[in-house]
């Protein structure tokens, strides 16, 4: 699976996602006092011990090639990590993950402000319709502290996504992770000493389990836009979704609610749509090819 294909890209997607529920049931599972920083900063440098393996697929005399941008990535996804240890430890694992994928809704956005992507009528209408869906599974009476946290980790995975092309070409899946996090570091770990929190063992266990999924959560995600436009994918991150409603009822006793119904029928249905417009289309290019040649 190259991502180069949509059909591929949206495989890589399914899969990313569902090793992404993994990491944030790990999550969940904290107390919701947990050290968040003191959570970053472990997670990253675990990632980083499990990428180490990997280090001969590393570009050394062209390491820190496209540095301003792999550092702007590393630090908003330190972000990105403290507003999802906020949110999962303090809403119900659906309600939170379907905050989360607001990102694809986003990535839609940000891609039409970045790269003059086009949208259809039909992606405009998914826009729409997923921001409303938002509001409707929060409704203003429920808008917290944790909500605007979970809507924060959502901006940083979109801008993270919409940024992987502005990477350099010519470097590795795994070399792109590597400074992602190594870059990480120095920050998370001054936050976690300014945080001053004492030594948890337990958040090493978690720490441990959600840096693994994540990390192939985000081999997924470098993989999957890199070669595809954004609105012909992004679709493909809402099959999450579906288990964290499973999972949360089933483990976490969260039954959703009707409001939740219908805002999440608001946010995933139109990007299914887009998805399968996108197809469709791509299908008729493929079949008209030999006729045209």
């Amino acid at each position: 699976m190259s991502g180069k294909t949509v059909n591929s890209a949206i495989l890589l997607l399914i899969i990313g996602n569902a090793m992404a529920l993994v990491s944030d049931v790990l999550v969940k599972l904290l107390e919701a006092d947990t050290p968040i920083f003191q959570f970053a900063f472990l997670r990253c440098l675990l990632t980083l011990v499990f990428l180490l393996p990997l280090a001969k697929k590393l570009d050394r005399k062209n390491l820190f090639s496209g540095l301003k941008i792999h550092a702007i990535r590393a630090h908003i996804h330190l972000v990105g990590i403290a507003c999802m240890v906020i949110a999962l430890t303090n809403l119900p694992l659906a309600t939170a993950n379907a905050i989360f994928y607001a990102a694809p809704i986003l990535v839609m956005v940000l891609s039409v402000v970045l790269f003059r992507e086009r949208l259809t009528p039909l992606s405009v209408v998914a826009v729409f319709s997923g921001f409303s869906g938002i509001i409707v599974i929060l409704r203003p009476m429920e808008f917290n502290w944790a909500a605007v946290a979970a809507l924060g980790s959502a901006f940083a995975l979109a801008i993270n996504a919409v940024m992987v092309r502005q990477l350099p070409k010519d470097q590795s899946t795994v070399h792109k992770l590597f400074l992602n996090y190594l870059l990480i570091i120095p920050a998370a770990g001054a936050l976690a000493w300014w945080e001053g929190a004492g030594w948890n063992a337990e958040i090493l266990f978690s720490a441990a389990g959600s840096a693994l999924f994540i990390l192939s959560y985000n081999i997924t995600v470098l993989l999957a836009y890199r070669q595809v436009d954004a609105n012909q994918v992004t679709s493909a991150e809402y099959t999450g979704l579906i288990w964290a409603v499973g999972v949360g009822w089933i483990w976490f006793g969260e039954a959703p609610d009707l409001w939740f119904a219908v805002g999440s029928a608001m946010i995933v249905v139109p990007l299914i749509m887009v998805g399968m417009r996108s197809l469709q289309r791509n299908h008729r290019i493929l079949r008209a090819q030999p006729l045209n040649s």
